[in-house]
């Protein structure tokens, strides 16, 4: 990775201490490769995909939680008129300018996002609970720090306990510093219904809306397993570490908690890749038939 001066690597940096990576340690890659399915078969995992097939005595999923933009679900939120777009898609505030906008989301996205739009539209911003916001003083190299901490406690090589903060805090970057001098950093509670043209609250009243920007999060991009049938109806997979239980040829990395803290990250990503490769390591040792025994 080249050194950069700037105070967060940009995105070009992160692309090329992955391509560095790839190339220091020789990694095979094949790619553009898409699967679309991964399926039993009578010896091994069968992995279709738009290059071909494969079969696998043991498949790693990998596919991260970036692919798959949350909208959640609403009472007659198809009978809404107006336009609804996940921050996935979102590109710049122009096309929301003169118009009541809701930002639906408390992290950072929401903030940002706001921040943004607020300037050209009327807004109003939409949080489960009330937002957390880190101080003016600290910026989000502290969420970084708080998420090593707590992987080094999972370790044992660190203090035991979680460092206090969580990791979802808004980190108070001049826009939104900015915004909050504007007095536009309020957030309400959720609203309960959707309307032809609006949204109705917790106490009956009904604003008309004409978009809705959701800050909702990403789920997992699982769909390529649906013939397994081992996604559960939370769109999650039962695993015990990384490993499948309901498929154990089946490995999972890089979904968040639940295959490890912090495992859709860089740095959290680390313990649950190494324990991965070691249990398929003996797991396909394992599998390997035993040596005819000798006559002599």
């Amino acid at each position: 990775m080249q050194p950069t001066q700037a105070a967060y690597p940009a995105k070009e940096n992160v692309v090329d201490y992955l391509a560095n990576y790839e190339a220091r340690y020789d990694l095979q890659v094949e790619r553009p490769i898409e699967v679309l399915s991964v399926s039993e078969g009578p010896a091994g995992l069968d992995v279709a995909t738009d290059k071909g097939a494969w079969r696998a005595r043991a498949v790693v999923s990998a596919t991260g939680t970036w692919r798959k933009p949350y909208i959640p679900a609403y009472p007659d939120q198809d009978q809404f008129q107006g336009r609804q777009i996940h921050s996935a898609h979102y590109q710049d505030p122009e096309p929301f300018a003169g118009q009541t906008v809701l930002v639906v989301g408390g992290g950072n996205s929401g903030a940002q996002i706001l921040a943004e739009v607020s300037k050209v539209a009327r807004t109003t911003w939409v949080t489960p609970q009330p937002p957390i916001f880190l101080s003016d003083d600290v910026d989000g190299r502290v969420l970084f720090e708080r998420a090593t901490a707590r992987w080094k406690a999972q370790e044992g090589t660190g203090p035991a306990g979680p460092p206090p903060g969580g990791l979802g805090d808004i980190v108070m970057i001049p826009a939104v510093q900015e915004a909050r001098a504007r007095g536009v950093l309020h957030a309400v509670r959720p609203f309960i219904r959707f309307t032809e043209t609006g949204v109705v609250w917790g106490d009956g009243t009904e604003t008309p809306v004409d978009a809705i920007i959701w800050c909702t999060g990403f789920r997992p991009a699982l769909g390529h397993l649906a013939l397994l049938g081992v996604v559960n109806a939370d769109g999650k997979v039962a695993v015990e570490g990384t490993r499948s239980i309901q498929e154990p040829r089946l490995w999972l990395v890089g979904y968040g908690e639940w295959t490890g803290f912090a495992s859709a990250t860089l740095v959290g990503v680390l313990r649950g890749a190494r324990q991965t490769a070691l249990e398929i390591g003996q797991a396909l040792a394992a599998d390997e038939p035993s040596p005819e025994p000798s006559n002599g």
